[in-house]
């Protein structure tokens, strides 16, 4: 009697054992599934509006919706190098300002570090254009003046801190810059050799406004740049301007059958000596500026967006007909096809804007005051209520889920 009582004990807790190591595994297989099919927990994602003041940040992982007030509506957004904070960019206006997410990049984990919030630093400057942000600075080519504003990312969240302007002589004209990872600046010059507002040169400055090297070439006009810190790329209708921290400079020609079209829009990627060109008489190609080619990614004239992915990996388009296209930049392979929204009309006045993580597509859709969260992996899309006319969007934050107590 004894040992049938034993046997039915041991018998209940292998059944209980079992059971527990069941339900451990579906445990584990649905914190896997969260893992991959939901947004990383540190990612935000942030919208301006066209017709009012109010920012949106929207939080993807807990689907939480946090209103703002900018000092104006229909800002232009901008991530900052580290990714914790944003520039605000008031062109019309002529103000800068800072946004901070609030979070914290610490090695392999992430620190909810504050709230989020609108930053000290900030500037008055003369139609503030071109954005951005690299050794830990944010800078802004304020078109009016051709000036620089300079300021630190450190500064953001101090009391009082504000931008230092670099004043490098330069008329005032619709420019470009580029910072080198030795701290100078490569810089647009206009000499009024072409008409109109766009420059037609290129030279280095250090941070007092001092010219380092002249100008070597000229042009018929510039563009659109991107600088990985070694390499500046500027879009010119001479060809691709490549300049060098040395002063050295050289052209990459289009490809022939480009005719007049010429890349206004250089992209970085994650690639050293690798960008991105996209004209919408054409397309988006590769551009490797060390074998001086220039490939095709995607050719056609029906392209509405044009963008690189947060980590810089992959290139998103966002086609007229509303259909999205994910490539590889390494491959120059297409790796996804959703059709994401209804057609666009190409001479419509706010087009949606994207952009996108290494899990979701975000799109906004200016008509219906929405985001369009599209899922890449599955293709869902969901559809949340953000402004009344959503402007433009950034990512901010981290493509990570891992907290300090992990």
């Amino acid at each position: 009697m004894k040992n049938k009582f034993y046997k039915l004990l041991f018998l209940f807790a292998l059944s209980l054992f079992a059971f527990s190591c069941s339900n451990d595994d579906d445990n584990h297989d649905d914190h896997d599934h969260e893992e991959t099919s939901g947004e990383h927990t540190f990612v935000r994602i942030l919208l301006s509006d066209e017709k009012t003041t109010e920012l949106t940040l929207f939080d993807p992982s807990e689907n939480k919706i946090s209103s703002l007030t900018a000092k104006f509506p229909k800002s232009a957004l901008y991530t900052t190098e580290s990714g914790r904070f944003a520039g605000i960019i008031h062109r019309d206006n002529n103000f800068v300002e800072t946004f901070d997410s609030g979070l914290e990049l610490h090695g392999d984990h992430i620190d909810v570090d504050d709230v989020p919030k609108f930053g000290f630093l900030n500037t008055s400057a003369q139609k503030p254009t071109h954005f951005k942000s690299k050794i830990g600075e944010i800078l802004t080519f304020n078109d009016g003046d051709g000036t620089l504003s300079v300021g630190k990312e450190a500064d953001v969240n101090k009391s009082g801190a504000a931008f230092k302007t670099i004043n490098a002589g330069l008329l005032a004209h619709h420019g470009a810059m580029a910072t080198f990872t030795n701290g100078t600046y490569a810089i647009t010059e206009k000499d009024n050799s072409v008409a109109g507002t766009l420059p037609e040169k290129v030279k280095i400055i250090d941070n007092t406004g001092k010219t380092l090297f002249d100008a070597k070439i000229a042009t018929k006009g510039i563009h659109g740049n991107a600088s990985d810190g070694v390499y500046a790329v500027f879009g010119s209708a001479s060809g691709i301007l490549v300049v060098e921290s040395n002063g050295n400079q050289k052209l990459i020609n289009h490809p022939e059958d480009f005719g007049t079209a010429w890349f206004g829009s250089i992209l970085e990627t994650a690639s050293a000596g690798k960008f991105i060109g996209y004209t919408a008489a054409k397309g988006a190609y590769l551009i490797d500026v060390a074998a001086n080619t220039v490939k095709p990614i995607i050719q056609s004239t029906a392209i509405m967006q044009c963008k690189t992915s947060y980590d810089h990996k992959k290139l998103a388009v966002l086609l007229h007909s509303g259909e999205f296209k994910l490539y590889n930049i390494n491959s120059l392979q297409v790796e996804k096809e959703i059709k994401a929204t209804t057609e666009t009309a190409a001479d419509a006045i706010l087009k949606p804007q994207i952009a996108v993580t290494d899990r979701f597509a975000y799109i906004t859709s200016p008509s219906t005051g929405e985001l369009l969260q599209v899922n890449i992996p599955t293709s869902e899309i969901k559809k949340t209520k953000v402004s009344s006319t959503p402007y433009m969007i950034t990512v901010i934050g981290y493509e990570n889920s891992e907290t300090h107590s992990h």
